[in-house]
């Protein structure tokens, strides 16, 4: 059975990288038991894999790993016995069953929600100013910037792969495009507003949360996008 696991991070957890992410899950499906499946071959691991890797020091409420497992137990036993072995920090918020055709969540990411709140100290002296600021500058019909690949740099248009920006009060929401065609990341959102203004973006002014994961609706659905665990189904 193909299982799509949600969980959030925070509190010290937000420092722990992707990798280190990775051999803790494989230990806590040890320790709860899980009858998750393994590869053939010399080297067996868990058939395992995650839909976007989450950057060093940022929390979120939408992070998601796709499993297999060997039966068809009950879902939520199963999330009761995962959350039993977290440590504090990571929480798992909803197990779910997948179609047997359906890929992998690393293959199918389209878009990211992230909110971004000014840290203590750092924050503007009119914070609704330079929230409508931000908001202004990303109604030009263009926002053109060089960003660095792995062969260089090249000219991006990054106006089109920013698909919403609004305020929430002190709160900046993001939509953004994220994946493996095109990845943008929220800093990179930033640093096209402050290099607008011709300022440096202050490298520790923002704590940055990812609150959701999207991938592509199909053509005849009525929104652009689609949360990862709405693509499954609970069995209680």
């Amino acid at each position: 059975m193909k299982v799509r696991i949600k969980f959030s991070k925070h509190g010290s957890m937000k420092f722990i990288g992707h990798l280190d992410i990775m051999r803790y899950f494989q230990k806590a499906m040890r320790r709860a038991d899980v009858a998750i499946c393994y590869s053939g071959g010399f080297s067996p691991h868990q058939i395992m894999s995650f839909a976007a890797p989450l950057g060093v020091g940022i929390t979120s409420n939408g992070e998601y790993m796709d499993i297999e497992t060997e039966d068809t137990e009950d879902l939520s036993t199963m999330k009761e016995r995962l959350n039993s072995v977290m440590a504090e920090g990571i929480q798992i918020r909803r197990v779910i069953k997948l179609p047997d055709s359906a890929a992998n969540a690393m293959s199918i990411v389209a878009a990211a929600d992230y909110t971004l709140t000014f840290r203590a100290g750092y924050q503007p002296e009119s914070p609704a100013q330079w929230m409508k600021s931000i908001e202004e500058f990303f109604r030009q019909d263009q926002i053109l910037i060089t960003k660095k690949t792995k062969k260089g740099q090249k000219e991006l248009d990054l106006k089109p792969l920013v698909y919403e920006i609004r305020a929430e009060g002190e709160t900046l929401f993001l939509k953004i495009s994220t994946g493996s065609s095109e990845n943008i990341k929220p800093e990179l959102v930033l640093d096209a507003y402050y290099g607008h203004l011709g300022q440096e973006r202050p490298p520790f002014a923002f704590q940055v949360q990812r609150e959701e994961v999207y991938a592509k609706a199909p053509e005849n659905a009525s929104v652009p996008f689609l949360t990862l665990e709405e693509l499954g189904e609970s069995i209680e």
